[in-house]
């Protein structure tokens, strides 16, 4: 099969020289990538902007903003069989960016900031689709209800829910904990453990749920047909 996974943080220009940007490292979206090409399969890695070395069988595709990121996974949706949005993508950018520098100034400065593009809603609701969208909710707080809402909403066939609030697992770090929320309302946990181990089974369950959905999709096509 092939895998599309964006990992790492998107950066959102104020000026030339600061953005707007979030704590991910793309440790997970790489160990993802990894994981599934160690099993046979291509991948397209869409990546933000870390300090990671890629794997050497993945097609990377280098970009800086949310925007960037948009136009590459549209690009390449369509081609794969299982997209994981795993990226941190910012929900907000400003609203104008500054050509030049903006200077320090005693006062206090406003900053203006607007909704970005919804990569994952876009994926989940795009028409007839034939892929299998994963997507992660890295919350702070009412993890599992916050995830199962983000499901639901952004139509998801999977949701990786994490709990980012502590400093030994999730963001920065090299382990994690997840909960795995199917869209037919069952649940798995994998316990604390290296990223790349999580990775591993992760990857185990989108290509079985993948096949799962593929063979569904067949059954109705045939049946109509």
């Amino acid at each position: 099969m092939k895998f599309l996974v964006t990992a790492g943080p998107t950066r959102e220009p104020i000026d030339p020289v600061r953005y707007v940007s979030n704590r991910s490292s793309g440790k997970m979206g790489y160990a993802i990538a990894e994981a599934a090409l160690d099993a046979g399969h291509d991948v397209i890695l869409i990546s933000g902007q870390v300090s990671l070395q890629p794997p050497r069988a993945a097609k990377l595709v280098s970009v800086s903003t949310s925007d960037e990121m948009f136009d590459a996974v549209h690009r390449d949706a369509s081609k794969c069989d299982i997209c994981v949005m795993c990226a941190a993508v910012a929900d907000y950018k400003p609203a104008s960016v500054s050509p030049t520098k903006i200077k320090k100034r005693s006062e206090n400065v406003s900053l203006e900031l607007i909704p970005t593009r919804d990569i994952l809603d876009s994926l989940g609701h795009w028409h007839d689709r034939r892929f299998l969208v994963v997507g992660f909710a890295a919350e702070t707080n009412d993890v599992e209800k916050n995830a199962a809402r983000k499901l639901r909403e952004k139509n998801c066939d999977i949701i990786i829910a994490n709990d980012v609030s502590s400093a030994k697992s999730g963001m920065d770090s090299d382990v994690n904990e997840v909960t795995i929320l199917f869209k037919n309302g069952e649940r798995q946990k994998i316990s604390r453990a290296q990223k790349k181990i999580i990775a591993r089974e992760l990857v185990k369950i989108f290509l079985n749920s993948a096949t799962i959905m593929f063979d569904k999709k067949d059954v109705m096509i045939s049946e109509r047909s």
